[in-house]
């Protein structure tokens, strides 16, 4: 009298579901791996951060009468450019530590 409410599929459409499974299958897989690789990569990156030392105060004695003209970051140096009563100098500090790494003066040719 009545139908089924779920009839038997017809074998054309076994086939189909089967593939439409497969594919949901590998989406699902492909996608699962993606997120797993940028999980790792957050994780890798938050672990691996190098600049997140302590804290440090440095307080650098100048000269009477020096004054600061230039400052810059090249690598991983602060580079600070000083003008002393006329002559040029250049000190160098280490960015991380901020521990004077060199100093570079220029003077006039007699």
């Amino acid at each position: 009298m009545t139908e089924p409410v779920n009839p038997e599929p017809t074998p054309e459409q076994a086939a189909l579901f089967s593939r439409v499974r497969r594919m949901m299958l590998i989406a699902g897989l492909t996608t699962a791996l993606a997120l797993a690789a940028v999980l790792i990569a957050i994780g890798y990156r938050l672990f691996r951060m190098e600049g997140s030392g302590p804290i440090t105060e440095v307080t650098a004695r100048l000269p009477t009468g020096a004054r600061i003209t230039a400052t810059a970051v090249a690598g991983d140096r602060l580079v600070v450019t000083l003008d002393i009563a006329g002559s040029v100098q250049i000190r160098t500090f280490d960015l991380h530590t901020l521990r004077p790494a060199g100093t570079l003066k220029f003077a006039s040719e007699p």
